[in-house]
């Protein structure tokens, strides 16, 4: 029972982890300016893009209480729906300090008793999620967005109009299916590097019993 636990609490701190990691790994949207011509598409310059989204970036982060801060007009809905955004977002990075303070204690536990199952467990919980979601994605992504922000939010405030919220034209859908994309390979990777240790940490301890 603790074994799955844990892995349970690994399972979250890495796609938690995912998440985060991508909200913060600026390079992606810097590459996506380029390739999805957001700056022909929107009218705007590279540095009016630059600083709206990291504006929108730092205002996700735990560690910021500072007022959003948009170069470009923005509607009360819009406002209305970026807090929204925030506060998941803020749920998101305490739910890893905490599965990551969980996960250490509890996996010190277990390696330390040589108990080593729970990596295995993790990874197949790890590979199993990306897994469902990846085909989801990949065949009806339209559809998984739109449920997607129906299910997360209880109202449309989600559904911005540019005129109001200019906003919008920097933020394509495809540079949203890019960060998924890169969420469910990290989480793969997670997935591996738990079942890597697994078989490490086993043969290892198969050796010292020899």
């Amino acid at each position: 029972m603790k074994q799955m636990i844990l892995s349970v609490v690994l399972t979250i701190f890495i796609i938690t982890g995912s998440i985060t990691f991508t909200l913060n790994f600026r390079i992606l949207y810097y590459h996506d300016i380029t390739a999805l011509k957001i700056e022909q598409t929107s009218g705007l310059s590279r540095k009016t893009i630059c600083e709206n989204y990291n504006s929108l970036i730092d205002y996700n982060s735990v560690f910021s209480r500072e007022p959003l801060k948009l170069t470009m007009k923005m509607s009360k809905e819009g406002r209305i729906h970026f807090q929204e955004v925030r506060e998941i977002f803020y749920a998101v990075q305490i739910l890893l300090g905490i599965s990551f303070l969980c996960s250490l204690f509890l996996g010190f536990r277990q390696m330390k008793q040589k108990n080593y199952h729970f990596l295995k467990t993790t990874s197949i919980l790890t590979l199993t999620i990306p897994l469902i979601t990846g085909v989801t994605v990949s065949l009806f992504w339209n559809k998984a967005f739109v449920l997607f922000h129906k299910l997360l939010f209880s109202n449309d405030y989600w559904i911005f109009d540019p005129y109001f919220d200019p906003i919008i034209n920097i933020l394509p859908d495809t540079f949203f299916f890019h960060c998924t994309v890169m969420i469910i390979l990290l989480i793969l990777a997670g997935s591996g590097t738990c079942f890597l240790l697994y078989k490490f940490c086993s043969f290892f301890r198969h050796k010292s019993m020899i």
